[in-house]
Order: C-alpha cells, then structure tokens, then sequence
C-alpha cells in the first residue's frame, strides 16, 4: 500500500481527474470522467488508479481508446485524444506498473464487463423462455 492510498483510502487523490468535465451527452447531461467510465461498464476508480501507473503516453492511449468508445458524448468524439492527453495530466504520479505483452500489442488484458453482462442477460431471457414454454406445455 503506498503511502498515498494511507492518507487518501477514498481515492480522494484521484478525484480532479474523475470529476474533471469530458463534454454533454446528447442529452445535455454533464459528463466527467467518472460517468464517462461507467458508461463503459469500468469502475471509474480503479481505471483512474490503473491509468495513473502507466506512463503518460501509454495512459493517454488507453483513455484515448476509452472515449473513442462512447458515442453519445459529442465533444469526445471530436477531440478524443487531445482531451486525454489534458486529462492524464490531472492523474496523480505513482509507481508504474509493469505492462504485459498484450498491452503492449495493443490487445487489453482487462474483460469488457459490457460483453458479460450481455451475454448474462441473453442467457436469463433463453432460460425463461424455456421455462416458461416448459410450464405451458407440461
């Protein structure tokens, strides 16, 4: 545990960057970096925690490739990188951590929890189906 996670155990260290303003949804609805991360299904942060490791241009790509993926935030589709590079730059500093081959390929090692949840959900909607089709029948 570092000795910011002691004074900090809320992640409050993190917190210029998760509430930093990213743009409006097509709603007109605020986001920050933390609601643009949820959208995404990551918890908001230990991504914050993640990108503060890598070093800085590997931390822009990543969160560069993590807005490219929203689209109903306009401004992040414009300026998606420039935006990120603003944004890593709120992160606080720690000990970096070693990336894996796959990263470094470009590949993630983390889920998509978006992907999961699908299919859970496909799933549940297949299995009632039959059970239903089952308590008719039968």
């Amino acid at each position: 545990m570092s000795a910011s996670d002691v004074l900090n155990p809320d992640g409050s260290d993190y917190d210029a960057f998760l509430f930093a303003k990213v743009g409006e949804d097509r709603s007109g609805a605020a986001v920050t970096v933390l609601s643009a991360l949820a959208r995404l299904d990551l918890e908001p942060r230990t991504e914050a925690r993640v990108l503060s490791r890598l070093g800085p241009e590997d931390a822009q790509a990543r969160l560069t490739t993590h807005f490219e993926a929203i689209t109903d935030i306009p401004a992040l589709a414009l300026a998606s990188e420039s935006r990120a590079s603003k944004l890593v730059s709120l992160l606080p500093k720690h000990a970096p951590l070693r990336i894996s081959n796959s990263l470094e390929a470009g590949t993630s090692s983390f889920p998509k929890l978006s992907i999961s949840w699908t299919m859970m959900a496909l799933v549940g909607v297949v299995v009632l189906t039959w059970f239903f089709y089952l308590a008719q029948t039968g």
